[in-house]
């Protein structure tokens, strides 16, 4: 009996690739962290932070979740050989926010003049194109994650939807918006194009995330846990 336990607490411990895995998420919420701190800071002794007009960008509102998510993975990694489906579920959405923040700003924004605070660029390189990069493989790379159910994507849509509605009121009350293709000056229906085609690609990598866990999930135990399906 004794030998029995001991081989099953053994079969639960996080193995090397668990360990490495934790190590680099850590490693990765230090790096937005530092990014974030360096930004500010720069801003602060240039006389250029605004905290109400910096706080509302998705960018780095999402750069704070990612703090938080990865963070508690890499020290979930450290304790649990898998994660829990409820935080797999919040790393699902943090795959699919950073992937299109990566896009939009890439796609839409890269190349657009600001005529703002310029500042230090690197922690802008890193927020908008490393550490997207590193969400993504580490979702494709990573193991110990159990398979979500479909409902999953109407969770990853919550937190942008609500981050709309804050960024569309305030707008109208202080006519300051943080991206310019949710300017209402540049037409109602430019502007309504531009929130379906990003949520449809939220939607959209959230779903391919989803089928990716469950197809990898079926090939290593040949059916989804339980726990998921009762999502």
């Amino acid at each position: 009996m004794t030998s029995d336990v001991t081989r099953a607490e053994a079969s639960t411990r996080p193995g090397t690739a668990r360990w490495a895995a934790g190590a680099f998420s850590l490693a990765a919420g230090l790096v937005v962290f530092v990014s974030i701190v360096v930004q500010i800071t720069d801003r602060v002794v240039n006389n250029a932070f605004d905290p109400a007009e910096y706080f509302s960008y998705f960018t780095i509102q999402s750069c704070l979740i990612n703090i938080v998510v990865l963070t508690v993975g890499g020290v979930m990694a450290f304790r649990r050989d898998s994660d829990t489906v409820l935080y797999t579920m919040m790393r699902m959405s943090v795959v699919a926010y950073a992937v299109v923040t990566a896009g939009v700003y890439n796609a839409l924004l890269r190349n657009i003049p600001y005529e703002g605070f310029q500042g230090v660029q690197w922690p802008n390189e890193v927020i908008h194109v490393w550490i997207p990069i590193y969400i993504a493989l580490d979702w494709l790379l990573a193991s110990g994650r159990p398979a979500l159910g479909w409902t999953g994507l109407r969770v990853v849509i919550i937190y942008p939807l609500a981050w709309l509605a804050y960024t569309m009121v305030r707008g109208a009350i202080t006519a300051y918006y943080p991206y310019p293709f949710l300017e209402p000056a540049t037409g109602w229906v430019s502007v309504g194009a531009y929130i379906v085609g990003i949520s449809a690609f939220i939607i959209g990598i959230a779903a391919l995330a989803i089928a990716y866990g469950r197809w990898r999930a079926g090939r290593r135990v040949g059916a989804l846990t339980p726990s998921a399906k009762a999502l």
